[in-house]
């Protein structure tokens, strides 16, 4: 990979695109200044944060690292309010999701296909189908076990009363009596389910791979116009003074970051005197979208990133990432790596050696808490330093220049990681 515009970073602006989240943007901006301030004391440098002005929410970071002084203005852009109104269904609907969704990625092959790659991401797939059917069947059985108890205790009670037992009218009343109450606790059950989905992530999980399904990996309508203002807004950026636009994407970020910048470079909207641009993919899924079938804009998108020189592009993932496809060149295991590749540069995270054991062994289980590590602090850290990358004095291009691979042994990584796959 060559190297991109600037190498030296005073001045830094940074786009952050998060994965499927209904969480306001507030809870990235405590997330970064939290971790950070524990990445700076156990790697000894200096990070503060302040808030900044302007029409979309984001912070400005100062910082000491590593010999220079950086500034950076870091801007969320927004889609949560997007899958608010996508995760706005009820119980029946979800199940609705849930049906659709299995039957879109069963028909297609996708499913099949992405078992051959890591197995971690596609149980995390199959999860919420697995916890909502089970969910389901427990409901069920209370129904039934509520209805049958109801209809002996009934049956108690007419004959301690010596009441007529053949009476038709009352023994329907009394089977559909207890059915009905039987139907109550069962919906109960499930209205306590979905109320503690905090704890679950089935629901939330299940909203998440049926928002891309749905269209059958085409961008959502509603999502179109908004990834044209992102686009826009790091178009603005290029044109003014920063040494480096770094653009982040984490988790479904990735794949929206994939296509913006995509779009971006195609329109020739990339200044040739004008800031380094880079690309941080973290923790990607991109394969759970580009292997649906009418994911064509994607593939698209992802042949045309992976083969351009106008940015430089390094996709961090890690094993210990259930959630993730670790290690999984996206445009090689989707089929459409040109052979002038370029990128991505493909990285480990590393969780087992870059978080102390005892960090590791607490962590190790906590599925959701891990995906998001690649924005935290590292008690052990190896190559990769989100607030290094985000805050330090080097573009993306230049603090990796070392890894980096020639587009051959890309390729050929890629080829052997599907051939392993298989």
């Amino acid at each position: 990979m060559s190297e991109h515009g600037r190498q030296e970073v005073k001045r830094r602006r940074m786009f952050y695109i998060s994965g499927y989240d209904p969480i306001p943007p507030r809870r990235y901006r405590e997330l970064y200044r939290t971790e950070s301030a524990k990445q700076a004391a156990i790697s000894d440098y200096t990070i503060s944060i302040a808030p900044k002005s302007g029409e979309r929410f984001g912070w400005s970071v100062d910082s000491a690292i590593e010999g220079g002084e950086v500034h950076t203005e870091i801007d969320v852009l927004v889609w949560s309010d997007i899958v608010q109104d996508s995760m706005d269904a009820g119980i029946l609907r979800t199940y609705g999701v849930l049906a659709r969704t299995a039957w879109i990625y069963i028909s297609t092959g996708a499913l099949f296909r992405l078992m051959r790659l890591r197995k971690g991401p596609v149980i995390a797939a199959l999860y919420p189908v697995g916890a909502l059917l089970v969910q389901l069947l427990i409901a069920i059985a209370v129904v039934y076990g509520v209805s049958m108890a109801l209809m002996g205790l009934s049956e108690r009670l007419l004959e301690a009363l010596k009441g007529p037992r053949l009476f038709q009218p009352w023994m329907v009343a009394r089977m559909w009596g207890s059915v009905a109450l039987g139907l109550v606790a069962g919906v109960a059950l499930l209205r306590w389910f979905k109320k503690m989905d905090g704890k679950f992530f089935a629901y939330y999980l299940m909203h998440d791979y049926g928002f891309s399904a749905r269209w059958r990996g085409a961008d959502p309508p509603q999502l179109t116009e908004r990834m044209a203002e992102f686009r826009a807004a790091i178009a603005q950026a290029l044109t003014e003074d920063w040494d480096e636009v770094l653009v982040v994407g984490h988790s479904s970020g990735a794949h929206l970051g994939i296509s913006v910048l995509a779009d971006l470079i195609r329109a020739g909207e990339v200044p040739e005197d004008g800031p380094a641009l880079s690309f941080l993919s973290l923790g990607q899924v991109v394969p759970m979208v580009s292997f649906l079938p009418e994911a064509k804009v994607l593939r698209r998108d992802l042949a045309y990133l992976s083969a351009t020189d106008a940015l430089f592009w390094l996709d961090v993932t890690a094993p210990g990432d259930g959630c993730a496809f670790a290690l999984c060149d996206p445009a090689g295991v989707t089929g459409v790596a040109p052979e002038a590749q370029t990128g991505p540069l493909v990285i480990s995270a590393a969780f087992t050696q870059s978080l102390k054991p005892e960090t590791w062994k607490a962590l190790r289980w906590r599925f959701f808490r891990l995906h998001f590590q690649y924005l935290c602090a590292f008690d052990a850290p190896q190559s990769y330093d989100y607030f290094k990358i985000t805050a330090g004095p080097q573009t993306l291009a230049t603090r990796y220049k070392t890894h980096a691979a020639s587009p051959s042994q890309i390729t050929d990584a890629a080829n052997r990681f599907t051939e392993i796959a298989s």
